[in-house]
């Protein structure tokens, strides 16, 4: 069987997408990130918590801060890219459930009264839409870079707070020169999918 999509919008998305690691100097817009946004907001996550947050590093003093806190490897690609995001999970996120989940707004203090369930919740579901983000940075026709080579409790301190966990940091732009390493082998189907 085939899939619907479009085999030129699977390149996009999948096959011909990679990790960037070197950008063109070409901005990144506030439009851009806006429909980025507004098309990974309707992925799908449990109780529709949606506790992923973004912040945006874009000023020269920001942009320092954070280099200072990626691995050395990271550094020069984080220092250079258009636009960089910083992936976090919110762990107050069930302030919001009783409008995003509105047939049960119970739900905010029957399931997430308990923080440390919040924060499982958070991290497993913030991941899942940082994949969604990454996505639509492709979509939008940009690279993505995601990385976790950096020292989390220093990007935590330097720029969120005791709610919010990291979970990445994303350089975003149009790919430069020599962007891409080589492509990983994958795992095939049958290595994967167990039918029971």
């Amino acid at each position: 069987m085939s899939l619907v999509l479009d085999p030129t919008a699977q390149d996009l998305l999948f096959r011909e997408a990679r990790t960037a690691n070197a950008f063109t100097d070409e901005p990144v817009s506030e439009e851009q990130v806006q429909a980025i946004y507004d098309l990974v907001k309707f992925g799908p996550t449990a109780f529709n918590q949606s506790p992923l947050r973004i912040t945006l590093v874009r000023s020269a003093e920001a942009r320092e801060r954070l280099v200072q806190h990626m691995s050395e490897g990271n550094q020069p690609k984080t220092a250079t890219a258009p636009l960089v995001a910083i992936l976090s999970a919110d762990n107050e996120f069930h302030e919001e459930l009783p409008h995003l989940f509105p047939h049960f707004p119970q739900a905010k203090d029957v399931f997430f009264a308990e923080r440390p369930v919040r924060e499982g919740a958070a991290t497993v579901n913030a991941a899942l839409q940082a994949a969604y983000f990454i996505i639509g940075v492709r979509a939008a026709g940009l690279a993505a870079g995601p990385m976790t080579g950096f020292d989390f409790a220093g990007v935590q301190k330097e720029f969120l707070d005791d709610d919010h966990t990291p979970l990445m940091v994303v350089n975003i732009g149009k790919p430069g020169e020599d962007a891409w390493f080589p492509r990983s082998p994958r795992l095939e189907a049958d290595q994967v999918i167990t039918t029971v």
